[in-house]
């Protein structure tokens, strides 16, 4: 049995394009006139392996009984009724509106689970309207965008723990128990030996080889066990340079395997012995980093390596400088067409994989604020010192912080790169990304207006 998800919000916030997005080509209409949708639209949506049933409804507006919109608002109040979740979708860039809120408590007292998505989350143009979408009291918002596919592995997650919450299934959900497979990429630059470690790692010859560059065309997705735990490996298609990248089959490649690490739980960037973390491989990793996957580093083909000491010298070196976002990131030196050292590869994706989804308790972790501060106090701004009032983890996988400032557009990347490398050190986080997300305190004082 799946589940149905209603996809509600105001006009013109980008449901209909979400709806496409979901069911995975342009069924719906979609134009920037308010008011396009009228009629319910259903299809079956797929996020990764989590199939569902997905309803597209008209945009919800005050209107006369009587009226077109009235009737159309009748069609989404039924569409609301009748499905398991309803994911209500807001405009990040132009904020929460009166008319967000209004609905926010008319699906509040409906009693149906819930989950928020702020739409048009792409760069930064969306990010104060994300946090202001705390204020609806729908639970922590999603951040996405309908129209470039950033988010979805979020929302895959939202989604699963709304299906388990309404004690419906979700064939194939990630993570619904401790049984479901880790999710594993192999990525790297073309002809680095991805494949060739896959058909190592399960001992058969399943993928093509070969020494030409590009073999890789499609994502394959292969069900295996190491020691007795599921795991799900992805080998993907090399990633080139965008720039040399001009034939439209190798753009859908490279596609494709964006969506791998996207849907990804821990990724394995594999890199050339002999020449490592070019420009493209740091590329690739801070794509993964960007989308909050964890990273571990292969470094392959180390059996023809000459001086391994000094290549171990320079890759550490290069690290440091060049991605110390994940500082202390797993590196494992291997040869994959000898089957070298793959047990200790994946031991550091099993670590890593804990790592990222480690929770910390609030008052330990504020405890440690408070000493922090104490260490280095927060600099100035207009005259004031800035303070930290309170801290606590809302979420993992990456492991993401919520801070309370009384000025947060004024807290330097300076002191929060201090902060993160102290929870990295004091918390035993090493190699995963770290989100810090900075909110102000409502004034009680201050009238709205």
């Amino acid at each position: 049995m799946t589940f149905t998800v209603a996809i509600v919000g105001r006009p013109n916030v980008g449901k209909s394009t979400l709806f496409n997005r979901l069911v995975g080509r342009r069924v719906a209409l979609v134009d920037d006139t308010p008011g396009v949708t009228r009629d319910r639209r259903e299809g079956d949506g797929r996020i990764g392996n989590l199939v569902f049933r997905v309803i597209d409804t008209a945009g919800l507006e005050e209107a006369p009984n009587e009226s077109l919109e009235a009737r159309m608002r009748g069609q989404t109040e039924i569409a609301v009724s009748e499905a398991d979740v309803v994911l209500m979708i807001i405009d990040a860039r132009a904020g929460v509106l009166p008319m967000d809120r209004q609905f926010a408590d008319d699906i509040r007292r409906t009693g149906a689970r819930t989950i928020l998505a702020a739409n048009k989350c792409e760069g930064s143009a969306g990010r104060d309207g994300l946090y202001e979408s705390y204020e609806l009291g729908l639970g922590e918002p999603v951040p996405v965008s309908a129209e470039h596919g950033e988010g979805m592995a979020d929302l895959f997650e939202a989604l699963s723990s709304a299906a388990e919450a309404n004690d419906v299934s979700a064939p194939d959900a990630i993570d619904a128990d401790e049984d479901a497979p880790l999710q594993l990429a192999i990525v790297g630059r073309p002809n680095v030996g991805k494949s060739t470690l896959v058909n190592q790692l399960i001992g058969e010859d399943r993928l093509l080889t070969g020494p030409e560059a590009g073999i890789t065309r499609d994502s394959i997705t292969i069900d295996w066990a190491y020691e007795g735990r599921p795991l799900r490996l992805v080998d993907t298609a090399g990633l080139r340079r965008r720039a040399r990248v001009d034939h439209k089959l190798e753009k859908l490649s490279a596609g494709d395997t964006t969506r791998a690490i996207r849907f990804a739980q821990v990724v394995v960037l594999v890199l050339d012995g002999e020449a490592m973390l070019e420009r493209q491989d740091l590329t690739i990793a801070r794509r993964i980093v960007d989308e909050g996957r964890a990273l571990v580093i292969a470094a392959n083909k180390w059996d023809i390596v000459g001086d391994q000491a000094e290549a171990r010298q320079r890759l550490r070196d290069r690290l440091e400088t060049s991605l110390p976002q994940i500082k202390g990131v797993p590196v494992v030196h291997i040869s994959a067409l000898h089957g070298r050292n793959l047990d200790r590869l994946l031991g550091a994706v099993f670590d890593i994989y804990d790592i990222w989804n480690k929770r910390i308790a609030t008052a330990p972790l504020n405890d440690w604020l408070a000493a922090m501060i104490e260490a280095h106090p927060p600099p100035l701004a207009r005259g004031r010192r800035i303070r930290i009032r309170y801290m606590t983890q809302i979420k993992t996988r990456p492991p993401t912080f919520a801070l309370w400032v009384s000025q947060p557009t004024e807290l330097p990347d300076a002191y929060l790169r201090y902060l993160e490398n102290g929870l990295r050190d004091d918390f035993g986080l090493p190699g995963v990304p770290l989100r810090l997300q900075m909110r102000k305190g409502r004034n009680p004082y201050v009238k709205d207006r």
